[in-house]
């Protein structure tokens, strides 16, 4: 089976439609231990597409990093966050939900088409978006969102490393590795680990009961 790679299709249904403003957006975030769940959000101008967009998973990171710094450059680009409060509070879905209507929200132009990846339709982008399944990897606008969420998660993540060494953030962004397992039970919960996720919640059970 051939190699397919995103491209402007989906965009230009979207305007071909009567859009004039159409945006892509994606999260990052959703598996890790530790960390906000973060959404970029990019409208790209169809006549300056950056080459080489891809889903940010099977980029290398110096050319992610190169695609970052060319995508901010000449496309419209926001970013949105839920904290790791919100995750516990109304769960991971809700809050990855919550996140990319932010990063719409923030964009400088009114986004009056979205191409959301996914197969979910965040609530307040009804009416106005289109849910696409590994979009990240057939749409360039996703493709784009994508890569700009994971280039600032992942250096959240480095940022927060330095505030909490031992964890290994800076490798792992968070996700549960045997080294960040590891350190969970020999350094314990920091703040900025999600109290709602499994391996966490049940440290904290552990040790309330050992001290009951």
């Amino acid at each position: 089976m051939a190699k397919t790679f995103p491209d402007f299709e989906y965009e230009n249904t979207a305007m071909a439609r009567g859009a004039v403003y159409v945006a892509g957006v994606d999260e990052v975030g959703r598996g890790p231990l530790a960390g906000p769940v973060v959404a970029g959000a990019v409208r790209l101008d169809p006549a300056n597409i950056p080459p080489g967009l891809n889903d940010s998973k099977v980029i290398r990171p110096a050319v992610r990093e190169s695609l970052t710094q060319q995508i901010w450059q000449v496309a419209d680009v926001s970013i949105g966050q839920a904290s790791v409060s919100e995750i516990d509070e109304m769960n991971i879905l809700h809050a990855s939900m919550l996140a990319m209507e932010r990063a719409v929200a923030g964009l400088k132009g009114n986004a009056d088409h979205v191409l959301v990846d996914g197969n979910r339709i965040p609530p307040g982008l009804m009416g106005r978006a289109t849910a696409i399944v590994k979009g990240d990897a057939r749409s360039l606008s996703i493709s784009a969102a994508s890569i700009v969420a994971k280039t600032w998660r992942d250096q959240l993540m480095v940022d927060l490393a330095q505030q909490h060494p031992g964890y290994g953030w800076a490798k792992n962004a968070g996700y549960p590795t045997k080294e960040h397992l590891t350190a969970l039970q020999n350094l314990g919960v920091t703040p900025h680990h999600r109290r709602s996720f499994k391996p966490v919640h049940n440290m904290l059970y552990q040790d309330k009961s050992l001290s009951d």
